[in-house]
This record gives structure tokens, sequence and C-alpha cells, in this order.
């Protein structure tokens, strides 16, 4: 799959969590197989762009190109001037976000609340397109099904961005009013599919690679995104990936390359965030990481409680090689904390 000049690696990405995809969190999902990754939302009011979360956010050191970055807003101009910014920050892609439910990004017409408002939709993705064209970098467009569901209007907007020139779409099959409950329906993503020449990019509750199988099939999408089953579980892009090139599925990961994997997780983590910092938003992923394996609750329990890097990398060493010890002489030697969920498709 190609978005404007780039020709990706494969059809299996990381999609824009805030609080999440962070540089060393892209990265890794990059090296674990993923063919694509999008940041974290950056903010275009440019009184914002200065503070520390954003010049983390916008920092893009080391990172594989393409760099993409999400930006959002709801005035035409000021998204426009966040896209120039971003790119002489390093973007290699701009993208676009309409579908974020989240209340304080709603109340100020942006997100998914611009779903209330093509005619805003249209002029925010023609002055975008128009801004990034000079620079030769192709904007996408992340978007909902619609505001609730019976407004939807995914295909009209669909439409219009294929109009602006935005180079593919990301649709995740809830409406705002959705937000992240019940499952995730594919009938609207096919019905845009078949209706514009544009990549569409499939995003929703994909959380085994039968289940992107599932729903590259049914739909036609020229790629699927990979949100929350992520967490905890980077090495699902490349089992993914391998599913959809093979047929075959991967072993799941050893105990061993889980622990290499964490370790090597929180040790660019800690680079990026520094101590203080670094320590408390590392406690989200070690969550993720142990959620479900034996023992895990009470680890992450204790992991909350560690005040230093320097404690929490070394309890997390330890109490990997000890699963790993106490797995060989069960005679366990891999483990998937997350399971396979069985394919589904439901109708509108």
């Amino acid at each position: 799959m190609n978005i404007g000049p780039w020709s990706l690696s494969n059809n299996v990405f990381v999609a824009p969590m805030a609080g999440v995809t962070d540089r060393p969190f892209r990265q890794l999902c990059k090296r674990l197989g993923a063919g694509y990754a999008v940041s974290e939302m950056a903010a275009s009011n440019p009184q914002l762009w200065q503070t520390v979360k954003s010049s983390r956010r916008l920092n893009h050191e080391g990172e594989n190109e393409p760099v993409s970055v999400q930006i959002a807003g709801a005035d035409p101009e000021m998204m426009a001037q966040a896209a120039v910014f971003n790119i002489n920050k390093g973007a290699r892609v701009i993208d676009i976000n309409m579908g974020c439910p989240v209340k304080k990004v709603c109340n100020v017409a942006s997100g998914s609340a611009l779903l209330r408002h093509e005619d805003l939709v249209a002029r925010i993705l023609d002055t975008v397109v128009k801004a990034c064209a000079p620079f030769g970098i192709p904007v996408t467009l992340k978007t909902r099904t619609g505001w609730d569901r019976e407004h939807r209007n995914a295909l009209r907007i669909a439409r219009v961005a294929q109009d602006s020139g935005i180079a593919a779409l990301t649709l995740h099959g809830r409406t705002r009013a959705d937000l992240y409950l019940g499952q995730a329906e594919y009938d609207t993503i096919r019905e845009v599919k078949a209706s514009i020449s544009i990549p569409v990019v499939a995003n929703g509750d994909i959380d085994s690679p039968q289940k992107a199988r599932a729903v590259l099939d049914y739909t036609g999408a020229d790629a699927v995104m990979i949100g929350r089953a992520a967490q905890g579980r980077p090495w699902i892009f490349r089992e993914i990936d391998h599913f959809l090139r093979t047929g075959q599925t991967l072993e799941a990961p050893s105990w061993s390359e889980m622990r290499d994997l964490l370790l090597h997780h929180l040790a660019d983590h800690y680079q990026f965030y520094g101590e203080g910092v670094g320590v408390k938003t590392a406690r989200k992923h070690i969550g993720w990481y142990v959620s479900g394996l034996p023992g895990g609750k009470l680890f992450a329990d204790h992991i909350n409680r560690l005040e230093t890097t320097t404690e929490q990398f070394a309890a997390v060493d330890q109490w990997f090689l000890a699963q790993a010890a106490a797995g060989a002489d069960s005679g366990a030697t891999t483990c998937d904390n997350h399971g396979l969920h069985q394919p589904y498709l439901r109708a509108a």
C-alpha cells in the first residue's frame, strides 16, 4: 500500500492513541512488524506547541520513515498552520483527527464532533491539503462512521475527503456516540471502500490475525489499523502480517522474549521521558504486558508502588525470570496473555 510517495512494507498499522503511541512505542511496534504508525494527537493551537507535552509528542529523532503526525482542531487556517509546523519538525505525512470521541476534544468542536458539520469538514480538508502540497506531503484522514447511529455520514465524508485530495482514509467502525462500547461494525467500511478510489484502512476491534483477515476480506479495505489490542502486545503486528502473508499462525512469544521486549521498551521509555515522568507513565505499559499472566495483577500492584526507574526495571527483570523458571519447571515454554478471538462480522 502507498500513502502519497511512501510505499509501506505491509498493511498492518499502529493506531494513534493518546498517552500510548509515543515515539518509543511506535518504534517498538515498527520493529515488531508494523508497516506504519501514526503519532499521538498534536494540538493545532499554537499556544500549546511549546509545552513540555507537545515538545515530546513532536520529537521524532531517529524514528523510521515515514513519520506521520496527527493534528486536531476545528479552525481550517489554524489546522493548516499546525500541519506546516509539524512538517518543519519532521512530519512526512499529516493525519487529520476527526474520530476522537472524548469530551474534552468534542467539546471544542474537534475530533468526531466535526462530523456534525460537513461544510466545515470540507474547508478543513481542503485548507490543510493545499498547505501541505508545496512540501509534497500527503494528508490522510481518520474518522468514524458518524455522530450517532441515526446520523451515519461516513460515505459523504469519504467522498468529500477524496475530492479534497486526501491520500488515504482510516475509518473506525463506530459512531462518536458509541465511544468504544459494543462491537465495531464493518458494513459502513465496506460501503465506503466500494465508493471511493483512495486507500481505505479498517479500524476497530481487530485483535487477532484471523480477525484482521476476516475484516480485510469482508470490507475490501487496503489495510488494518490496530489500537487497543497492541497495548501490552506489540508483537501482534508480526502475528497479523505473518498470517496475512502465509496463512500460518506464529507461536506466541516465550517468557524470555517477552522479558527482553519489555525491558527494551522500558529503557527507551525512560530515556525519552526522564526519571520522574518515565517511572509513572511506564506503569500502564507494564500492567498491559502482564495482564492475564499468572500473578500479573499482584505484580502490577507492586509496580505501581515503586518510585524509581531503577527499582521498576529490576522488578520487571526479576519477575519475568521467575516466571520463565516456573514455566520451565511445568513444561510450559511459551505464553499468550491475550489469546485469540474468533473473527466475527456484525451488521449495522
